[in-house]
């Protein structure tokens, strides 16, 4: 699941951050640094964990994949189910190839 909402607006994870920074600045208290210090732990860990396993790069390679797709079917309108079937497999094999070729990659 994808957290973004666009360039101009914050992710779930960004916002509760803010909220728990914003709660420590009001309230000076360590409740709220153990707050803050606990969402920033899990949103470092998370993005850890994203780049460690490449679900990232994934993701991208997925949303690629669909989108030739969809731009075939959308630029040949008249192609029949042999053909429409020949360009999904196209796609297919090369989202796996290049997601295969994550196992292979350097992590940084």
């Amino acid at each position: 699941m994808s957290e973004a909402k666009g360039d101009s607006q914050m992710s779930n994870s960004q916002l509760i951050q803010q909220l728990a920074l914003l709660n420590w600045l009001k309230a000076d208290d360590v409740h709220s640094k153990e707050l803050l210090t606990a969402v920033t732990s899990v949103q470092v860990a998370r993005e850890i964990l994203t780049r460690l396993t490449g679900q990232d790069k994934v993701d991208i390679y997925k949303k690629e994949c669909i989108l030739m797709i969809a731009n075939y079917v959308k630029t040949h309108p008249r192609a029949s189910q042999q053909e429409l079937n020949k360009e999904v497999e196209k796609q297919v094999l090369l989202f796996a190839a290049r997601v295969q070729a994550l196992d292979s990659a350097p992590l940084f």
